[in-house]
């Protein structure tokens, strides 16, 4: 990377959270740089590939965003980069390339020193610390390991996600219900083929669902965000005493969202596909083997960044 210089690296990551914030709700990772590798003009040291793999362009910048994320500027979840309010702020504070991206080491660097296993050479003479070479390759090393942690996450709920939305509805549905019992619920009904009046999921917190409240679930396999009419249209089978859960692997709209957080006669949750992934994942131990079969995860360990 020696031929990045900081302020072409600050380049690549203004126009990247300007692709970001073009898109509210954040951008897949592969998306994002794809965007960022058509608007800018790469060099042919940046087109070229690493010996080990690897468009170099891809590397610097996915580098870059290390700094990015521990300056508060950049979220990075389940593969999907979003710009924060502080990034946003920086975007406009920091119009030139090479400043920002000076910003955002020197915020990485401040926050590096907070941490528990920081370097305790940092708290004695300069004649005991390692050389500034030694020190650049320890954090070159760190950040590695976090890049390549970023990547396997990214890949990992890729497949899990496509895995999901490829699903049969009706085996979907199944999953949901599965769910629920792992998380002690008592599932009465779960809707057949055919028209479901709205709810697809009968559920209650006792066996023989004699105490409030009663669970009715709505499950939509789809592409699309739930829009705010959608999810009113469920809200209308809900009665007082019930509580609503609706499950929709496309999300919902900011709309939507408002309406079910605003709400003060309906109570009502909303489980999109990366919360039902982290239930799924909560009470893995507690699912049947039968439910596992429909979505089986196995953890693979390896070396994780720094918090």
């Amino acid at each position: 990377m020696a031929e990045i210089t900081r302020k072409r690296t600050g380049e690549l990551l203004q126009a990247l959270f300007k692709i970001l914030l073009a898109s509210p709700t954040g951008l897949p990772a592969r998306d994002a740089l794809y965007q960022l590798a058509s608007k800018v003009t790469l060099t042919p040291y940046e087109a070229g590939d690493y010996e080990s793999g690897g468009r170099r362009f891809e590397k610097v910048v996915r580098f870059a965003t290390v700094d990015c994320v521990k300056a508060g500027w950049l979220i990075k979840e389940k593969g999907t980069w979003s710009v924060t309010d502080e990034g946003r702020q920086a975007l406009g504070d920091y119009w030139e390339p090479e400043a920002f991206y000076r910003r955002a080491v020197k915020l990485y660097s401040e926050w590096k020193a907070l941490q528990p296993n920081a370097d305790p050479s940092d708290a004695v003479p300069n004649a005991f610390k390692p050389s500034d070479e030694i020190a650049e390759k320890l954090d070159t090393s760190a950040k590695a390991v976090s890049v390549t942690f970023d990547e396997a996450e990214e890949q990992a709920w890729s497949e899990i996600s496509t895995y999901l939305r490829a699903m049969n509805p009706y085996e979907f549905q199944d999953l949901v219900a599965d769910l629920l019992r792992a998380m002690s619920y008592h599932v009465s009904w779960v809707s057949p083929p055919g028209k479901d009046g709205g709810v697809d999921i009968l559920a209650w917190p006792d066996p023989l669902g004699t105490r409030p409240p009663r669970i009715k679930v709505q499950v939509k396999r789809q592409q699309q965000a739930i829009s705010v009419d959608g999810l009113r249209s469920f809200m209308a089978v809900l009665g007082d005493d019930d509580v609503g859960l609706f499950v929709s692997t496309g999300g919902f709209t900011k709309d939507a969202e408002f309406e079910a957080r605003t709400q003060e006669k309906r109570r009502i949750t909303l489980i999109s596909l990366d919360k039902l992934f982290d239930l799924w994942v909560e009470h893995y131990e507690k699912l049947t083997d039968q439910a596992r079969r429909r979505l089986p995860l196995r953890p693979i360990r390896f070396l994780a960044p720094l918090n």
